[in-house]
């Protein structure tokens, strides 16, 4: 069975761990969020491990190129919708890491919808018998994303904290700038990379289309 396949049971585990840290991150309690932060890097960290099991084993299967993408797509929904929800609905008491700034729904646009297009245009351009691999500026990209991912998590599991520890100190405040600076850098890259990414997608289909048929 194909979830005997270790790097298959390891994505699977990473789709269990991604349904886990939602309710985790949307309950105001720093244990439960700092629980999310270990859980959300298990999860990250699962990705390259399966990955690279499944090619020094020779493990890759037809399960594997399906489920691991909806995993990592399953892990965006569950932490990205949440800083949504959270930042405009459910405890917009808490400043989002983004310089005081709202979350905004166009990062949820282009981060999703990126997401979809790739998806659908990875079969579009199969039909046509280009085979699109993803590329150093994608991988990029999902590193960028999973280290702003981490870096809001326990953003939320500090503000969490400092309020059930009423920090107010000096410290406290100086630690607030430089995560929220952190945290604003790593999004502006990763949503950079995002678009760009999906720039290098189009230009190598073109690029192996037209190869194709002129050979």
């Amino acid at each position: 069975m194909a979830w005997r396949n270790l790097p298959n049971a390891i994505t699977l585990g990473r789709i269990v761990l991604a349904a886990v840290v939602a309710p985790m991150l949307m309950t105001d309690h720093s244990g439960w969020r700092l629980g999310a932060f270990i859980v959300f890097l298990a999860a990250a960290f699962s990705d390259l491990w399966d990955g690279h099991l499944a090619r020094s084993r020779n493990l890759v299967s037809d399960f594997g190129k399906l489920m691991d993408p909806l995993a990592d797509k399953l892990l965006l929904g569950a932490t990205f919708i949440p800083f949504y929800i959270l930042n405009h609905y459910r405890e917009p008491q808490t400043r989002f890491p983004w310089l005081g700034w709202t979350f905004p729904l166009w990062i949820l646009i282009v981060i999703f919808g990126r997401e979809l297009f790739i998806t659908v245009f990875r079969g579009f351009a199969a039909r046509r018998g280009v085979v699109l691999a993803a590329g150093k500026a994608g991988k990029l990209k999902a590193v960028f994303q999973n280290i702003f991912i981490g870096a809001a998590i326990f953003w939320y599991a500090l503000q969490s904290a400092a309020r059930e520890r009423a920090w107010n100190g000096g410290t406290w405040h100086g630690w607030q700038w430089f995560h929220a600076a952190f945290t604003a850098v790593t999004l502006a890259i990763a949503v950079i990379l995002t678009v760009y990414s999906l720039y290098i997608y189009l230009r190598d289909f073109s690029k192996l289309s037209t190869g194709r048929h002129a050979g």
